[in-house]
């Protein structure tokens, strides 16, 4: 039940490129590019996200992707 509260939040979050455990503003966080052309932006947070510059859009890092 928890889960489907803050998956929405989280997802709206994402969609603003803000961080879903701080809110901050992904692109003011620290970025290392990648070999397959995405992005790897770390947050003041800790948490890890990828941006992908063809769609706009950041996701949550995979466990293989960190």
């Amino acid at each position: 039940m928890f889960k489907n509260i803050i998956a929405p939040i989280q997802a709206w979050l994402l969609s603003q490129g803000r961080c879903v455990g701080c809110g901050m503003p992904l692109n003011k966080g620290e970025t290392k590019d990648r070999d397959n052309g995405t992005v790897r932006t770390t947050c003041k947070c800790g948490r890890i996200f990828v941006y992908n510059p063809k769609t706009k859009k950041y996701r949550r890092a995979l466990f293989e992707e960190i």
